[in-house]
């Protein structure tokens, strides 16, 4: 995942990377910011330090001649003012290195040089655009204190005290103004990478829950169709094996009974795989069976030997809710497959009641076995997928043994 992202991340600056700060591009490229190398300069960058050094060195030139025409400073002290400020013009180049040292450093280094205040005024502008605000205001508040003390020493010739006190004020507050706002803005796009990393994310997560969604729907799907028809031929094979000397009639219907099972099974199988490959939901398949059904499926395993009662009490069976009635027709179907692997050969009643407003009732039950009952593997997966499939309806669902020794199922549906 995080290979993805790099990969997505660094096309950005493909055929532009030349436009934007190399500290930028550091913090945008995750495969810089894990390596934690230094970034390296980009021709913006370079243009830009040109253009501070360039600035620094006419401020300086212009410090130099004001101090030049100053006959109250003694030329050795004018010389080292220039010596002083031709370094520190030097050290704009290290800016971007040490930020904060530099502005630090040239806080006194601009008090006794006038020819390095472009240098530090610029200096002071790097640390607001790569440091956190507490460390420009203790740098900006040493410069503010130290110009009063600094325009008392070397007075302008040219502006009065309070003038000359205010544009230095207001010059440093701008410096700091602007350096704030282009860190603003580059925090601003490193938010919105974040943002859209995390939406990318999300996007996959959503996308990944909805396929295990739809695998969890098909797998309950699948069982819900298969394990009625292959617990038909697990009963009747297990009947052939039991009693291979059952007269000629029963084996013949017990083989048809193998037969149609099988290949109902194997339609089914085919329909559900056809889904997948088309990459729909089941939905937009097979026709999904309904209440209505019931009757149909109850004879079916009425024809495989089954004894089944069923009473339906539904006051508008037309009007039941799809969903609520494919929910009671698979409940249904889950007991009778599990009544005929567990209990084969008793009586199962199967009621369905309910109507508009009060909802619909549910109940399978099958008496206790007789005799020995042959052992049919199962998952044990059945009556925890129908206890989900009624919650997901909206419902409840019951299930334990009944007090005459069989069991007893039982299903509450909303019905609005």
């Amino acid at each position: 995942m995080t290979g993805d992202k790099a990969e997505q991340t660094a096309p950005v600056f493909t055929g532009r990377r030349w436009y934007f700060p190399s500290a930028l591009i550091h913090e945008l490229d995750p495969d810089a910011t894990r390596s934690g190398r230094r970034p390296r300069r980009t021709a913006r960058d370079w243009v830009v330090d040109f253009a501070c050094f360039l600035l620094a060195v006419l401020v300086g030139l212009a410090g130099a001649d004001t101090v030049s025409r100053d006959s109250s400073i003694p030329e050795s002290l004018a010389a080292a003012d220039q010596v002083i400020g031709a370094l520190s013009c030097a050290a704009v180049w290290l800016r971007r290195r040490w930020p904060f040292g530099l502005a630090a450093a040239m806080v006194p280094v601009s008090f006794v040089s006038e020819t390095s205040g472009g240098v530090a005024l610029i200096a002071l502008f790097t640390l607001a655009v790569h440091r956190p605000f507490r460390y420009v205001a203790w740098v900006a508040g040493a410069q503010m204190v130290l110009v009063p003390v600094y325009l008392w020493w070397r007075p302008d010739p040219d502006l009065p005290y309070l003038a000359a006190l205010i544009l230095f004020l207001v010059l440093t507050a701008a410096v700091v103004g602007w350096g704030m706002f282009v860190r603003s803005k580059r925090q601003l796009m490193l938010s919105l990478r974040d943002r859209a990393r995390r939406a990318e994310t999300e996007a996959g997560l959503r996308a990944e829950q909805a396929q295990r969604l739809a695998r969890e729907a098909i797998a309950r799907e699948m069982h819900d169709v298969l394990a009625h028809r292959l617990t038909l031929l697990s009963v009747h094979a297990g009947a052939l094996e039991f009693r291979p000397d059952a007269p000629r009639e029963e084996i013949a219907r017990a083989a048809g009974v193998i037969r149609e099972s099988a290949h109902e099974a194997l339609q089914d199988l085919r329909e559900i795989i056809g889904v997948l490959r088309a990459g729909e939901s089941d939905d937009a398949g097979r026709p999904q069976p309904t209440l209505s059904a019931l009757d149909t499926l109850v004879a079916e395993s009425r024809q495989a030997g089954m004894k089944i009662t069923l009473d339906q009490r539904v006051t508008e069976p037309a009007a039941v809710p799809a969903s609520v009635g494919r929910t009671a027709y698979r409940i249904v179907q889950e007991c009778l497959t599990n009544a005929r692997k567990h209990a084969p050969g008793t009586e199962v009643t199967v009621t369905v009641a309910g109507g508009p407003g009060e909802g619909l009732a549910v109940s399978v039950r099958n008496a206790a076995p007789q005799g020995r009952v042959p052992h049919v593997p199962g998952a044990g997966q059945g009556l925890i997928g129908l206890t989900e499939r009624a919650t997901l309806a909206g419902g409840t669902l019951e299930h334990g043994p009944a007090p005459d020794g069989g069991f007893e199922v039982r299903a509450r549906l909303p019905w609005t």
